[in-house]
């Protein structure tokens, strides 16, 4: 067995056990209106939760299926907050210490539940906090796998009706009691001896049933009023042959049959696999000893399937999400989306609540709406201006942030409508950012991009939809200000200080103000040094020269060891002096070129001092390299009026200077290499094997002109200088001739290194200097440490008049920097500089404390100044647009516009349009501005909301918004009529995601509309039928949606069937089959309402099934019932035969 073989195994094992502990049972303190202490225990014969007190005596079931969220609280407040407001009574515990309260926080949890849009609720308190956890983990366990089989699920709702009427606790049901519960299962019990003689049919003595008799007796009450239906199977393709029909075991349907029934009736092509329909079958057979190689169901059992989940209408494959259609522009989707989220009922006088927003995010809505206004302190959410009640703005976000992404990962819009004034949007935006922190989306992914993000580029990301600032609210119209005195003066007192530094501004820059000028010494990250440059700030901006040279007290790492590695340093000796002139006479004698040629050696005689050996004019002369250390810092000299921080520093500087020593003046050439020294493995700027694709990758790491490297090439003796400058990569060739290396056919070189020294120090090319070596440290310190973010604004654009003119390399715009000064790289003060755009680093110091300080508070003056100008600015749109600046900033790509037109948009808007704007099929005149809205629905989104006017919260139709393309069609989700079906339908595809990707022919206007096709409908029977506290006489209206024309073109109703709601049956010549054509098929919906009759003669809603045409399977199929918020219904369904057509 494998490690994660073996961990499935224990996590199994480890989660049975956790079931197993629910099953037993635990003692909890229960809050209801009447705070208790019960045994709380989970039943997983009925598949439920009880309640129970002492006596095993049964206080309260909730059903398994009907789970749809188990919450700890954040705090115990929260938990206690939630209970109040649902009428439970606290007992106050004063006095409590803080390890209680977060003992409490622990052990408390919430489990929501129900089937209507306003779930309810049981809260619960366990003993410890390991209770609390295995009953958290093994609900939300329970809830999310536990799926049994049609067949399972009758046997534990035939012990939920048994226990229901067994008040002896004996585990079996009186005929009495029978008599009793048959209504209540939908069921009109015949007169005269039905019941007496189907006791002695099952075998049961003194008219008590066992379970297993009782589930017998089911078994032939259900198959009794339907045992006609098995006449459709004995004719048609694949016909059975069955002798008798008149008790669900009297004949059976033979593994072959059912195997073409499969095939050749249902269309299933996995059919063809043997296997699998063995596997199918033996999910209904009943009896385990008949699943045996030669399996068979009984009639019973067959119709059990037909009429089964597994045998749906609706095709599984669109329960799947698809992470191939998540990567269209956001526009190519309908979005599911809520209007007026936060409300539980009509729009004059219901309830605001957070459990709202909950209850719409779980059932995967994804575009939800806030209503903002002014509250007392803070901003709250309602219908402004009507009874609703108020919840805080802060509470719903908090909710949002928790649920928003449990039920689909793809991004949630909130569409947030604004009444708050600037003070109170400011917090909004500081809330938003607050709770949501890296979840809200406050930058473009693509700034360059010409369309919409895609639902999988953006998973996990909340979008602000709101209104945004744009540039020409900068400027404010003289008419919108007639009319409006308050705002006029406000606006004046804003001008006046935006003017005042304006005019500052303008003054400085026609009279080109040098507000500081001198020298300052500049950080360069890479070198990890500072450098000198020639600085000057004027127009608010600091521009600086190239560096002036390096300060050698600066550097920060350890330089003393450099010459270890240097090709030049032969180390000890043997011989000492003698070996170096035996070493320098062989490598120079009879060789003019050769002259000044040197080495470096270890002192004979002195520890830690060094010796140099010149050869010149055919001799050899030995000077002493002193090394001295001082305040931690070593220095190396020939002379002590010249100190240098390394050896390697002090033989760069003599091979460009004079050697001033003993009456000789000698310039260091050539060196002499050490013996079996390959230098150019040793330099961490040469490669042997790069390609010029790598070398230019690497060079593109490191944002700075001069950045360089040598890489050998494919051709014998050849190799290329790459190297950076002004942002491109340039390539430079080098031949080997003999000792000779020759670059560009200009320069000629001993050795490569003595290349590198030499435009190490002068301008190579007159472009730039060989000023960072790309070693692979440096390339891994990119990558770890983003380097970037310290590179001064290399590339900026620097105006050809600035103060330094052709000398000027680059500029910093202190305005839109923060300044900040402390110790640093060993410095006692060095002035940082953060732009606040793009997070660059500029940092300087100086040598003199006092000059620092000068140039800190020229700068702080800009960025005071800046900050004034701005704050003005700032107020000046603020008042102008009703748009606080904070708020704006967090919209990306849903920029709420108030036109009503299609035409001048870009792809980040958005336009919100009441229903009653959407053109209706048929209207002639609606047909061009139809034609732009789905032009426009391509590119940008589209909002639709209920028009105004309606007091109960009805939803309009959306399949006419749906059919232009709108992508947010906003519906009232506590409201359960038709076309929130509709919209439950539409987004069950995708995996219930909330995001569906539109048709081709929708997206792309070149792509044509699929054929029309037809359909033929008919219904058979039903089982299940929901019971409101009767008997129902049912009928089933089916309805083909969107509709148009004559109403028998597309909707018709079945017969009356009387008193019977367990498992009524419409045959014969008065239920016809029925057709529809369906013009669109990729817009067409096909609902199943079944109703009742009262006494009063009028249809009464029971139960409906909605789904999208291309989803429907041909066939005998089972039509799993709902409610009317599309909850399921539990083992309500219709069996309908299904057949559909492509028209030519």
């Amino acid at each position: 067995m494998g490690v994660s073989e073996w961990n499935e195994l224990m996590e199994d094992v480890k989660q049975r056990g956790i079931i197993e502990h629910l099953q037993m049972g635990t003692e909890m303190m229960v809050y209801q209106q009447k705070t208790e202490r019960l045994t709380v225990q989970v039943i997983m014969e009925t598949m439920q939760v009880a309640l129970m007190r002492s006596g095993d005596r049964i206080v309260k079931v909730v059903d398994i299926s009907e789970l749809k969220e188990v919450r700890q609280w954040k705090t115990f407040k929260d938990f206690q907050r939630f209970n109040e407001s649902r009428g439970s009574k606290f007992r106050r515990i004063f006095c409590q210490s803080e390890k209680d309260v977060q003992q409490d926080r622990k052990t408390c949890f919430t489990i929501f539940y129900g089937s209507d849009f306003t779930l309810k609720s049981l809260s619960l308190n366990a003993h410890s906090v390991e209770d609390a956890e295995k009953w958290l983990t093994g609900l939300e366990l329970l809830r999310q796998t536990l799926a049994p089989h049609t067949p399972v699920i009758i046997e534990s709702w035939l012990r939920k009706q048994m226990y229901s009427v067994d008040l002896t606790k004996k585990n079996s049901i009186t005929l009495k009691e029978l008599k009793s519960l048959l209504p209540q299962m939908n069921f009109n019990v015949p007169s005269g001896r039905f019941l007496e003689d189907r006791f002695m049919e099952v075998g049961a003595n003194d008219y008590v049933l066992n379970f297993l008799q009782f589930h017998k007796l089911y078994n032939i009450l259900i198959f009794e009023n339907q045992k006609l239906l098995m006449e459709e199977f004995e004719k048609g393709p694949a016909p059975f042959i069955m002798s008798n029909t008149d008790r669900p075991d009297s004949s059976v349907v033979a593994l072959n049959d059912f195997q073409n029934f499969l095939l050749y009736r249902q269309k299933e092509p996995w059919a063809k696999d043997l296997i699998k329909v063995q596997n199918l079958m033996a999910i209904f057979i009943n009896d385990a000893t008949r699943r045996t190689e030669d399996l068979a169901l009984t009639v019973g059992e067959f119709l059990s399937f037909l009429f089964s989940k597994e045998n749906q209408i609706w095709d599984e494959k669109f329960s799947e999400i698809c992470p191939l259609d998540m990567n269209n522009p956001l526009s190519h989707y309908w979005i599911n989306s809520s209007h007026n989220t936060y409300l539980t009922g009509d729009q004059l006088r219901s309830e605001s609540s957070t459990e709202a927003y909950v209850r719409c995010l779980r059932l995967g809505c994804r575009c939800i709406e806030l209503d903002c206004w002014n509250g007392p302190n803070e901003p709250v959410i309602y219908h402004g201006r009507t009874m609703t009640s108020k919840i805080k703005f802060k509470d719903v976000v908090k909710a949002i942030n928790d649920h928003a992404f449990t039920t689909s990962q793809y991004p949630v819009v909130l569409s947030i409508e604004e009444h708050c004034d600037i003070k109170q949007q400011k917090m909004m935006a500081q809330i938003l950012q607050d709770v949501f922190q890296d979840k809200l989306l406050t930058e473009p992914l693509d700034s360059e991009a010409e369309h919409l993000p895609s639902p999988n580029q953006l998973e996990g990301k909340i979008i602000i939809k709101h209104q945004k600032i744009k540039e020409n609210d900068h400027t404010i119209k003289p008419e919108e200000e007639k009319g409006n005195t308050a705002v006029k003066c406000k606006l004046d007192s804003f001008r006046k200080i935006g003017n005042t530094y304006r005019e500052k501004i303008r003054k400085s820059k026609e009279n080109s103000v040098v507000e500081k000028e001198g020298e300052l010494s500049m950080w360069d990250p890479i070198d990890k040094r500072f450098y000198k440059h020639d600085c000057v700030i004027s127009d608010n901006k600091l521009y600086y020269s190239e560096e002036k040279g390096e300060e050698r007290s600066t550097l920060t790492e350890d330089s003393s060891e450099l010459h270890l590695s240097a090709p030049w340093f032969h180390g000890r000796l043997a011989e000492g002096r003698i070996a170096a002139e035996k070493l320098l006479r062989h490598y120079c004698k009879g060789t003019d070129g050769n002259d000044e040629t040197f080495l470096v050696r270890e002192s004979d005689h002195f520890i830690r001092n060094y010796i140099i050996s010149i050869w010149t004019r055919g001799r050899i002369q030995h000077y002493r390299i002193f090394c001295s250390s001082e305040n931690g810092r070593t220095f190396f000299f020939l002379t002590i009026k010249e100190c240098f921080p390394s050896m390697c520093a002090l033989i760069d500087y003599y091979r460009q200077h004079w050697i001033n020593y003993d009456r000789f003046n000698l310039c260091l050439k050539n060196f002499l290499p050490r013996l079996n020294f390959e230098p150019l493995h040793h330099m961490g700027w040469f490669y042997s094997n790069m390609s010029r694709a790598e070398a230019e990758d690497c060079l593109l790491r490191i944002p700075r002109d001069g950045a360089f490297l040598i890489r050998q090439r494919k051709e014998p003796d050849t190799f290329a200088l790459s190297i950076r400058f002004e942002g491109d990569i340039e390539h430079y060739k080098i031949c080997r001739n003999s000792s000779k290396y020759v670059l560009a056919d200009a320069y000629e070189f001993f050795g490569l290194e003595d290349m590198v020294s030499c435009f190490r120090n002068q301008l190579f090319y007159g472009k730039t200097k060989l000023r960072y070596p790309v070693t692979p440290q440096l390339v891994d310190r990119f990558c770890m440490e983003d380097l970037s973010t310290n590179d001064s604004e290399q590339y900026s654009e620097v105006s050809e008049d600035n103060p330094l003119g052709d000398q000027c390399k680059g500029v910093v715009d202190i305005s839109k920097c923060n300044a900040a000064r402390k110790a640093k790289f060993g410095r006692p003060l060095v002035v940082t500089l953060l732009n606040k755009e793009n997070q660059k680093l500029t940092e300087f110091t100086c040598e003199i404390m006092e000059q620092l300080d000068e140039w800190y508070l020229v700068i702080l003056n800009i960025i005071q100044r800046e900050q004034s100008l701005e704050k003005a600015r700032k107020a000046e749109v603020e008042s102008k647009t009703k748009i606080a600046v904070e708020m704006s900033n967090m919209v990306v790509y849903c920029q709420s516009i108030k036109k009503k037109t299609f035409e001048n948009y870009n792809y980040k808007e958005v336009r919100s349009l009441p229903d009653n704007m959407i053109p209706k099929e048929g209207n002639e005149s609606g047909v061009e501005k139809s034609d732009c809205i789905a032009e426009y629905n391509r590119t940008a989104l589209t909002r639709v909301y209920p028009c105004g006017g309606k007091v109960d919260s009805s939803n309009f139709d959306p399949c006419p918004a749906w059919k232009l393309g709108c992508q947010m069609v906003a519906l009232n989700f506590q409201t359960d009529d038709k076309f929130m079906q509709l919209n439950s339908a539409l987004f069950s595809l995708n995996g219930g995601a909330g995001y569906v990707l539109k048709p081709e022919w929708m997206r792309d206007p070149t792509k044509r509309k699929p054929a029309k096709q037809s359909i033929r409908i008919r219904v058979l029977a039903a089982r299940h039928l929901p019971n409101p506290e009767y008997i129902v006489s049912p009928f089933v209206q089916v309805e083909l949606w969107p509709n148009s024309g004559q109403a028998e073109d597309y909707t018709f109703k079945t017969t009356l069937f009387k008193d019977n709601g367990l498992n009524p049956v419409w045959l014969g010549p008065m239920n016809p089959p029925k057709s529809f054509e369906v013009n669109e098929p990729d817009l067409a919906f096909l609902r199943f309402v079944v109703f009742e009759e009262d006494m009063f003669s009028d249809a009464k809603f029971l139960a409906q099934a909605t789904s999208p045409f291309r989803c429907i399977r041909s066939g005998y199929r089972s039509v799993p019932l709902k409610n009317r918020f599309s909850e399921n219904l539990e083992l309500a369904s219709l069996l309908v035969h299904v057949q559909q057509y492509e028209e030519l």
